[in-house]
């Protein structure tokens, strides 16, 4: 909570100067209730219209004066709040861009999503209604005692009973909403997470009729939102009507009291009315409480859930301290006793993985599904670090170099190309910051995918829906493709990203890349495509069987044997 509050630091000023402005607002409430008692003992009882205009110019005044400050404290509690929920987005973007991926692991999108809308959201009102209302009715609680006090002590005697079991009340109603607000946001995130997953596999739901599966599915989460959330707004509405009770009997006594009181020439009229308005404010004052419990419950459900995004280490050092002149200019690779677990797994995606890839060499790594080949593929750009081992480039440890220097020495395109809302072109340059349309162009031919996106009708300004909606499996993967060519690599790595392209689409592509000479590894499933690779990595159950060419591994490798045989028959694996 400290650390969500910390964002409230640069915004002091505009703060105190609302804070005075609500102070302002007090004070003429807490006035006008006494001028009121005054008037009607000096004027209306003694029928003096000169003191009845004196006393009610006074109040108009002072009404007018509370609604300047009303007014330029809704100003500065505006700028406030909005300026606060802005720096704590921002943080908490950046925050998340330093995340490994063992880190976003701990985190579904849908609860990531949450935080930045519904729970950053909330915080900024409860910052806006602390400086406009929340501290201003504790205030009207504690200065209507004070001034009742001073106006009859006899009569104000009532609220040391009432107000002090009423706060000892809402102190133990807030410490329980709190725990009931946070299960609410959790619900939040589960419908939040059903609710993507429905529209991203739509095409997918419908083709396998499973809409009252995920209709079943989305009313158990919505459901237990809808459950939590009654019950925890049912609880702290219920808190209302026993502070009105309370204030109410008060109200009641002071009226009773005061009557007995004036019968008996030991009090005024205008200060029993005087009273039943201190006692009418701390009444609507206390009424607030509930409204206030339930932001601030929320409030703090949420600052936890932000304060533990931007709290959470990173499992990823960078090397600050990294010569900046440095860079990857050979491409040359090399893993050295490398064993790698993912985090909360029991066993280790790979284990004990040695081999060198020379400058401009090209390396297939082929294996079955669950070998650990993308695992391979993800330690080289630091998205995950080794457990033991090292890897090098150009015979320097990764994590001698920056992020900047040894990612952006990659072109690394996954195994599920993903797109950008906006063109072609946009996604095509997202490679490169600088990119001109030359290069896009020429980077869009080596993919195999110019004449395609010429014959789309804005060709390459062809809008891109999300995540690639709207184009076919291989345009997506060539476009993928495109993107990573368009940084001239030294180092470039395509995880089984020619899957959806048929084999002379393939075959031109990979003549075209061969231009580019950069050290290539490329995970694949298909004995064409590995067979024209310098040399083969053949991997399963995260260990290295064997590497060599494509005809040594044919006499040394059954388990090849039976792969080549599987997709072209026993006469080419025997006549090779």
């Amino acid at each position: 909570m400290r650390n969500v509050l910390s964002f409230m630091k640069p915004y002091k000023l505009p703060a105190v100067a609302a804070f005075l402005l609500m102070l302002t607002e007090l004070s003429v409430e807490l006035l006008l209730p006494l001028f009121l008692g005054k008037m009607i003992d000096q004027g209306v009882m003694n029928q003096d219209i000169n003191n009845i205009v004196l006393w009610g110019s006074i109040m108009i005044g002072l009404a007018f004066l509370s609604l300047i400050a009303g007014m330029l404290n809704s100003f500065f509690s505006s700028h406030v709040s909005f300026a606060f929920g802005y720096d704590i987005r921002q943080k908490l973007f950046e925050k998340i861009q330093e995340f490994s991926f063992a880190n976003l692991n701990q985190y579904p999108t849908s609860g990531l999503v949450t935080r930045f809308t519904n729970d950053i959201r909330q915080m900024q009102n409860t910052v806006f209604m602390a400086l406009r209302i929340m501290a201003k009715a504790p205030l009207t609680v504690f200065g209507g005692v004070v001034m009742a006090f001073m106006v009859n002590a006899r009569l104000a005697v009532v609220f040391l009973v009432t107000v002090p079991l009423l706060i000892l009340f809402l102190v133990w109603v807030l410490k329980l909403a709190s725990k009931m607000f946070s299960k609410v946001q959790n619900n939040v995130d589960l419908v939040n997470r059903v609710m993507q997953e429905n529209l991203a596999g739509m095409r997918l739901i419908k083709a396998f009729t499973r809409r009252d599966y995920e209709e079943g599915r989305f009313m158990e989460a919505n459901t237990g939102l809808a459950d939590s959330t009654r019950k925890t707004f049912r609880f702290v509405e219920a808190s209302m009507p026993i502070l009105l009770f309370v204030m109410n009997l008060s109200i009641i006594f002071i009226l009773w009291y005061g009557n007995t009181q004036t019968i008996a020439d030991q009090a005024n009229v205008g200060e029993v009315v005087t009273m039943v308005n201190y006692a009418l404010r701390v009444s609507m004052a206390i009424s607030m409480f509930s409204f206030i419990i339930m932001a601030i419950s929320r409030t703090k459900a949420s600052a936890h859930r932000i304060d533990e995004v931007l709290s959470l280490e990173t499992d990823l050092a960078e090397n600050l301290d990294a010569d900046i002149t440095m860079s990857v200019t050979k491409g040359k690779v090399e893993y050295r006793q490398v064993s790698f677990k993912y985090p909360g797994a029991e066993k280790p995606s790979l284990s004990d993985i040695s081999f060198t890839v020379e400058s401009g060499e090209k390396l297939a790594v082929i294996g079955a599904t669950g070998s650990g080949k993308t695992s391979l593929f993800q330690l080289m750009p630091r998205l995950y670090d080794v457990n033991d081992g090292e890897i090098l480039v150009d015979d320097k440890a990764i994590d001698g170099y920056t992020f900047n220097q040894i990612r952006g020495s990659i072109g690394y395109v996954p195994q599920s190309p993903l797109l950008f809302s906006g063109s072609i072109s946009d996604n095509i340059a997202w490679g490169k910051k600088d990119a001109t349309k030359e290069e896009i162009v020429q980077s869009a031919k080596d993919a195999q995918i110019h004449e395609t996106i010429m014959e789309l009708p804005n060709g390459y300004e062809t809008r891109v829906g999300q995540k690639g909606v709207n184009l076919s499996g291989g345009q997506k993967q060539r476009i993928s493709i495109a993107r990573a060519l368009i940084r001239k690599p030294m180092i470039l790595m395509l995880d089984d990203s020619t899957s959806a392209l048929d084999l002379a689409t393939e075959s031109r592509l990979l003549h075209a890349i061969e231009k580019y000479n950069c050290t290539m590894l490329i995970i694949t499933q298909k004995i064409s495509t590995a067979s024209t690779a310098d040399r083969i990595l053949l991997m399963d159950k995260g260990r290295i069987l064997d590497i060599g060419t494509h005809e040594e591994l044919l006499e040394t490798s059954g388990l090849y044997r039976d792969i080549v045989e599987s997709q072209f028959g026993k006469e080419y694996a025997h006549a090779k």
